[in-house]
């Protein structure tokens, strides 16, 4: 038979336990080439650029063919 705790952990306890887990607001940036926001250390939705240099092609206009 495995161990058992002797006394039931208070909600205080817990509380401290779980402090350091709570959810974060993720951290926005401007993208440097279009100047929109996107989150850091990654490719801009918008214009497919990272790091001042494009990485994907950006994606086409819904509703077909460029101008």
């Amino acid at each position: 038979m495995a161990p058992l705790p002797k006394k039931k952990r208070t909600k205080a306890k817990k509380g401290t336990r779980w402090s350091h887990s709570q959810l974060k607001p993720v951290t926005l940036s401007l993208c440097s080439q279009c100047r929109t926001l996107k989150p850091s250390h990654r490719v801009c939705p918008t214009c497919g650029y990272y790091a001042g240099r494009e990485v994907i092609a950006a994606a086409q206009p819904v509703g077909g063919q460029e101008a």
